[in-house]
């Protein structure tokens, strides 16, 4: 790779870290390429990235994002995305899949560092959609509620009558 390639990288994967709310770096020593392109399939879906970088690269990426500085060593993985959730969930699914492959080391929430426990927890939270599912059905129960009082009245009248 040449110097006009490498800096040609840095500043789309710059660009690409401010932009991102989540950055997760995983350690994948040990998985197939058939693994690794079936977490690229499962991150594209939640509209997250998945690339393997060069440390450095990937450090100097980091710092011109403004993110804080992250120990970037070893064999690395980075999943980034718009959706800190889903990117979380994708990072766990795969660290349950490929157990002793896959690990998350460390991560970014709008440029802030967070530990491995941290993004275990945010993966374990419920997505945007079944947050709006949980929600649509708060605010139905009491229409819910009245219509079904209303059917058992008009029950009770019919058979008095």
């Amino acid at each position: 790779m040449t110097r006009t390639q490498k800096e040609v990288l840095v500043s789309e994967m710059t660009s690409e870290f401010s932009d991102a709310s989540a950055v997760i770096v995983c350690d994948y020593k040990g998985l197939t390429c058939k693994e690794l392109e079936s977490i690229r399939i499962s991150a594209n879906e939640v509209d997250a990235k998945v690339k393997v970088v060069k440390n450095t690269l990937a450090s100097i990426a980091l710092e011109n994002a403004g993110a804080d500085k992250l120990e970037i060593k070893d064999t690395n993985l980075i999943i980034w995305g718009s959706d800190q959730i889903s990117t979380c969930k994708t990072a766990d699914i795969a660290a349950t899949s490929f157990k002793d492959k896959f690990i998350i080391k460390s991560g970014l929430f709008e440029g802030k560092a967070q530990d491995v426990a941290t993004i275990n927890a945010m993966a374990k939270l419920p997505g945007r959609d079944e947050l709006l599912g949980m929600l649509l059905n708060v605010w139905n129960a009491p229409v819910q509620n009245f219509t079904i009082g209303l059917s058992a009245l008009a029950t009770k009248k019919e058979e008095e009558a």
